[in-house]
């Protein structure tokens, strides 16, 4: 059976315990060299087969030791690439780091109320970051800005949305449980609108960011 999942809720634990027995069954890569993989697992006792295509992902070789205190935090973005399964680190326009991520289940949509579980793109800027028990650190961006409400309000007057939706808030990018590390890897898209990291990968960029840098969150093409 081939399917588009819909993973667990990124406010619930409960539903964690369901997804078992994750493997990939089949992998080939594409003339692109986009990696077409098939994966199989099962949701409570429904076993699933998705194919999930995977870019090639960019290499920064080595992960340099980078003193922080020695970096002007004003000078440093994070760009977030929804196409290329990617959260980068620039420094002055130059990547430092880039790791893998994951988003909504469906990353081609960009989000147009709450309840959608779509990671929502644009500018944005970081309001805050702290310790979190579930996904080791949680990096709360301002999701909705004007840029956010000047979009939802059109999305309303044109009709794609109800007038009654809500535009959704408590967007941000943090860690994963331990068992999810397998989805970040094969681009498993299952959380409520955030951007979802390996606990590794959280913990190392968790020391470049702080309240006020600023994030661009990139769209894929239709």
């Amino acid at each position: 059976m081939l399917a588009t999942v819909f993973f667990l809720s990124v406010n619930s634990t409960a539903q964690e315990k369901q997804i078992r027995d994750l493997k990939v069954i089949k992998e080939v890569k594409d003339k692109h060299g986009n990696m077409m993989r098939t994966v199989e697992y099962y949701d409570g006792n429904t076993k699933i087969t998705e194919t999930i295509i995977i870019p090639p992902f960019p290499s920064l070789g080595d992960r340099k030791k980078i003193n922080i205190d020695t970096l002007n935090q004003d000078s440093i973005m994070v760009y977030v690439d929804k196409n290329q399964f990617l959260v980068a680190v620039l420094y002055k326009r130059k990547r430092i780091r880039q790791y893998r991520a994951v988003f909504g289940p469906d990353p081609k949509k960009d989000k147009m109320m709450e309840g959608d579980r779509a990671t929502p793109e644009g500018w944005f800027k970081i309001v805050s970051k702290k310790e979190h028990s579930n996904w080791q650190k949680f990096i709360l961006i301002d999701y909705p800005n004007a840029e956010s409400y000047a979009k939802f309000n059109k999305r309303k007057q044109e009709g794609k949305i109800p007038q009654s939706a809500r535009i959704g808030s408590a967007v941000g990018i943090h860690g994963t449980f331990k068992s999810g590390v397998k989805m970040i890897d094969w681009g498993m898209g299952w959380t409520d609108g955030c951007i979802a990291m390996k606990p590794e990968d959280i913990e190392d960029f968790y020391k470049f960011v702080f309240p006020g840098t600023r994030v661009f969150v990139k769209g894929i093409q239709k």
